[in-house]
């Protein structure tokens, strides 16, 4: 699921919704609250995007994946260390060092602001894509960088693959991929646990956030065009979970970010529909940002950068993990996109 070594593309699934999409709108959403969660390659992309801007969020949720710049802009590292350990486990040191280069260049958020998140991490005992000890370092990593140990929940599942576990109440037949296996995978890469890990994860990222007392209407899934966030690796369109009221600047946000072979060409709406992320939403009021990879010829499976694959190919040292990512610089625009009110927009 997560590697680059697939050397032909997966067809395409039709999208769901013909109508042409719009454009991501102007909500005026809360500036502050903000989260970023992702599974896969999408959990590498999530700590890229916390760790550089962790001002902009309260709080990380990161499943399947390992400790933050594992690759270090390397794809032989990223397969031989990153996923498997073949040349031993990544150096937490080596990786603290890179950190703190980058801090010297403003690459990445200061000390302080990364040590104020809070940070939520899971993996599959059973997982043979992503070892389970980069889960274990990616959590040595938080502790020592988190400013105390109740910022941070580390969850693993016993027989439980690679992907992201889901509850199974609700109407799971009408999602237009399968559901995986728990313990082998496949399929969606939503995995058949009756587990609700997006429940567990948002919950502890967000410990303030209270349920609604009645039942809450059922959002709305948006498809919008990506191009106004031109960045090399994203699809034409992504999409926008919006909850009955959070059109009135209210709402905080979450990036959802999904792992390779999982974008909505490959397995259609299963991904931004059937996590479990926008039940909790419509119950909490939160926005829900999913963004979108596209699948090439040099990135079949469709993953987010966290090799250095959409940077410039003279860079010695790809800035994928970094403030310049293009990846990143793209998606915090479309989380200011979200934030910004419309009358500010109208007024550049």
């Amino acid at each position: 699921m997560l590697g680059a070594v697939l050397v032909y593309a997966l067809p395409a699934i039709a999208q769901e919704d013909d109508a042409p999409p719009g454009t991501l709108p102007s909500l005026g959403a809360a500036d502050a609250g903000a989260s970023v969660v992702g599974v896969s390659s999408g959990g590498y992309m999530a700590l890229q995007l916390a760790v550089a801007w962790p001002e902009r969020f309260a709080g990380m949720g990161v499943l399947a994946a390992g400790p933050w710049s594992c690759s270090q802009g390397s794809l032989s590292l990223a397969l031989n260390q990153c996923m498997m350990t073949r040349r031993g486990a990544p150096s937490l040191e080596t990786l603290n060092t890179r950190w703190a280069n980058y801090r010297e260049q403003d690459q990445v958020g200061s000390e302080p602001s990364r040590g104020d998140l809070r940070a939520y991490v899971w993996h599959g005992e059973e997982d043979t894509v992503v070892e389970p000890e980069l889960g274990d370092l990616l959590a040595e990593q938080l502790e020592q960088w988190l400013s105390s140990d109740d910022q941070l929940k580390v969850a693993r599942s016993a027989q439980t693959g690679h992907g992201w576990p889901v509850s199974l109440a609700g109407n799971k037949q009408s999602l237009s991929q399968p559901l995986g296996n728990c313990q082998s995978g496949g399929g969606s890469h939503l995995l058949a646990c009756d587990e609700d890990i997006a429940a567990d994860m948002l919950d502890w990222l967000h410990p303030d956030a209270a349920p609604a007392e009645t039942p809450a209407d059922q959002g709305e899934l948006i498809r919008f065009d990506q191009s106004d966030f031109d960045a090399k690796g994203l699809a034409d369109n992504g999409y926008v979970y919006l909850p009955a009221g959070c059109d009135d600047g209210s709402c905080e946000v979450t990036i959802a970010l999904h792992g390779c072979q999982m974008n909505a060409e490959q397995i259609g709406e299963t991904f931004v529909r059937g996590t479990g992320l926008n039940e909790w939403a419509d119950q909490h009021g939160r926005i829900v940002l999913y963004p979108q990879a596209e699948s090439t010829l040099a990135n079949p499976q469709g993953c987010w950068d966290w090799w250095g694959f959409a940077e410039s190919s003279w860079q010695l040292n790809p800035l994928h993990d970094t403030r310049q990512g293009t990846q990143v610089s793209a998606l915090m625009a479309m989380l200011d996109r979200l934030q910004s009110s419309s009358n500010a927009d109208n007024n550049e």
